[in-house]
């Protein structure tokens, strides 16, 4: 069978190329993708990355790791889907952007009838975020606010939301400030403004943040040490709570002085088991020892789209055909300030 798929090459040069896919391997199921979602923070990160410093030896190769369609076939040992499914797929190297692909069994999971394919191509960083947030272990009524509003960032403010608490979303893009409060931010600044602590902190009352949510790339000093201001204060003056780095970002400070005694916590991918290659197959770990898996974060994530909570429509900015991929990255790249969520749409043209 015949596909066509979005690929990058050494020097950072998006296009659209055709190759063979043929059934699905054991553990495997082969899907129809009806929808896929540019992620501009790694895969775009990634493309600008390679023109900086291109290296023209390398050809074009397959990207893309979240997106929704049918399944079409089934690999050996697969019990959990069947032909005509509806499913939302992820992982890296697995749901391509593409008009089919062959996704591990734990990547995949059913996608109700009320969800989009869309929206149900947001799964991958819908769970991202869902980690992010366990990992700040939020109680109803803290005060959060996070820290760039990509994609992951307005799905952490989202999430944050549904968890009960007052939310804040901060980032130096109109488009984007706009897009949080519709989609759970109870209020929005500017990181330049005259005094981001002052803002963020008449925000919560004069309490102080509970959590920070780190959700960008490049230097992210200057940010954390805002943070540290914004925190609540034990009576002795040091900084508690919880901040929480999703984004890529890099911190030159000294521990632990410039911290107090904040938790900061790393928060990667999308839960246990991606890039297990056992697990993504099938092996399961035992519930008990692993609550939270990455096959139940997406679960979760796709039900809480089901319920209308999790409100990933929002956040969606442009729909091209695959053919355009090379456009559509540009956007993203060339354009943030009104580019955001682009839907790829494999089956169109």
């Amino acid at each position: 069978m015949k596909r066509r798929y979005a690929a990058v090459d050494g020097r950072g040069i998006i296009s659209v190329q055709e190759d063979e896919i043929g059934p699905p391997p054991p553990g495997r199921i082969l899907v129809k993708v009806y929808a896929s979602l540019i992620s501009p923070g790694t895969e775009l990160g990634n493309v600008i990355n390679r023109r900086r410093k291109p290296d023209p030896s390398v050809g074009p190769k397959i990207f893309g790791y979240q997106n929704a369609g049918v399944v079409e076939a089934v690999g050996e040992g697969v019990t959990r889907f069947r032909a005509g499914d509806r499913v939302a797929c992820m992982g890296g190297g697995y749901a391509t952007h593409s008009t089919y692909c062959h996704c591990p069994v734990n990547l995949a999971v059913h996608l109700p009838k009320e969800v989009s394919f869309d929206d149900g191509a947001y799964n991958h960083l819908a769970a991202t975020a869902l980690q992010a947030i366990r990992r700040a272990q939020l109680q109803i009524g803290h005060n959060v606010a996070v820290f760039g509003l990509g994609i992951v960032g307005q799905l952490c403010c989202n999430l944050a939301r549904i968890a009960g608490c007052r939310v804040a979303g901060v980032d130096g893009l109109g488009v984007r400030l706009t897009r949080a409060l519709k989609v759970g931010a109870h209020a929005v600044f500017q990181p330049d403004s005259d005094d981001i602590v002052k803002s963020v902190l008449e925000f919560t009352e004069g309490e102080g943040l509970d959590c920070a949510v780190m959700a960008f790339a490049g230097d992210g000093t200057e940010t954390f040490r805002n943070i540290v201001r914004m925190m609540k204060k034990a009576p002795d003056t040091h900084q508690m709570g919880v901040v929480v780095v999703v984004g890529g970002c890099r911190l030159d400070m000294r521990l632990a002085s410039e911290a107090g005694n904040l938790d900061i916590r790393s928060s990667a991918r999308t839960g246990p088991g991606y890039h297990d290659k056992e697990w993504e197959h099938g092996r399961e770990y035992p519930p008990a020892a692993v609550e939270w898996t990455t096959q139940r974060n997406l679960k979760v994530c796709i039900r809480l789209m089901q319920e209308r909570e999790l409100k990933v429509w929002e956040l969606t900015t442009h729909r091209m055909p695959l053919s355009k991929a090379p456009e559509a990255c540009e956007e993203l790249i060339q354009h943030p300030d009104r580019a955001l969520g682009v839907i790829l749409l494999p089956q169109e043209e």
